[in-house]
Order: C-alpha cells, then sequence, then structure tokens
C-alpha cells in the first residue's frame, strides 16, 4: 500500500506539465493542446501505475484510455490516419490483450475482438455495412448509452 496515492500524483503531474505547457504558448506542443492529449495523460498515468503497483487490473482502462487519446490525436493531426469503426474494437481487443498478459483474464474477448477488427480492415467486406450505421447511431447518441448504464450501475442489487 505503499504507493496508493501514486495514481492521483502521477495524475497531476501529468496535468500540470499539460496546464503549464499550454500556459506558456509553446508553439512546438501547440498541436498536443487538445482533448486527445488529456485521454493520453490520464491512460498513461493509470499504465504507469498498474505497473509499478502491480494492481493490474488497471491495465485495461489505461491501455483503452491511452490508444484512444492516440487515434483520437492522429484523427485531428494527420491526414493518413484511418478512419474506420473496426479501430475501436481493435483498441478494445488491445487493451483485453496488453491485460491477459499480466492478469491471465481477458483472452479470449481479446482474441475475438482483434481478430474482428483485422478483418473488418482488410477485408471490408459489403456485409459488414450494418455495423457501420450502428456505429454512426451510437456516436449519435452515445450520451444516451453513458446515462444507460449509469442508472444500471446506481439501481442494480447488489
Amino acid at each position: 500500500m505503499k504507493k496508493q496515492n501514486w495514481l492521483t500524483g502521477l495524475l497531476l503531474v501529468g496535468f500540470g506539465i499539460f496546464f503549464l505547457l499550454r500556459q506558456f504558448s509553446i508553439s512546438l506542443f501547440q498541436s498536443y493542446y487538445s482533448w486527445p492529449t488529456l485521454l493520453i495523460i490520464i491512460g498513461a498515468a493509470f499504465l504507469i501505475y498498474s505497473y509499478t503497483a502491480k494492481e493490474y487490473q488497471n491495465i485495461f482502462i489505461g491501455s483503452l484510455l491511452l490508444l484512444l487519446g492516440i487515434h483520437f490525436h492522429g484523427l485531428t493531426h494527420y491526414s493518413f490516419w484511418v478512419d474506420h469503426w473496426a479501430i475501436y474494437p481493435l483498441i478494445i481487443g488491445v487493451s483485453f490483450l496488453l491485460r491477459y498478459t499480466k492478469s491471465k483474464s481477458g483472452l479470449f474477448p481479446g482474441l475475438i475482438l482483434t481478430g474482428l477488427a483485422v478483418f473488418a480492415l482488410a477485408a471490408n467486406p459489403g456485409w459488414l455495412h450494418w455495423i457501420a450505421q450502428f456505429v454512426r447511431l451510437l456516436e449519435k447518441f452515445w450520451p444516451i448509452v453513458l446515462i444507460a448504464i449509469g442508472m444500471y450501475m446506481l439501481l442494480r442489487k447488489k
């Protein structure tokens, strides 16, 4: 339990560096003053904490946030970045596989999601168009999904 404040400390240091660089308006870092950078900071803090404190259940959330931050940053700043619905299951699948390396749980969903994503990215079959439509719908109404999950967590019986 020596490292129980590490996560908070890492987050504060990361946010402090982010806002200090933003305050000084250093042009070299101008493209990093955005919300994807905050996701990257939070994800990196969770990963560093997970490995240093040996609390490996945080690897999933850390890698998920880090990879989502990198993806959204890439979409914003690089014209060659892939913008396809299969990136999201790929990110989730890779996060499961990273967690599996230390906690030995999550191998099956990681392989399924990663395999589906690689197949969809490589083959791009036309019969998977319904997934793209579902993702577009989900992108439009994602706050409702968050509300529903939150309400379920609040009202479920333990």
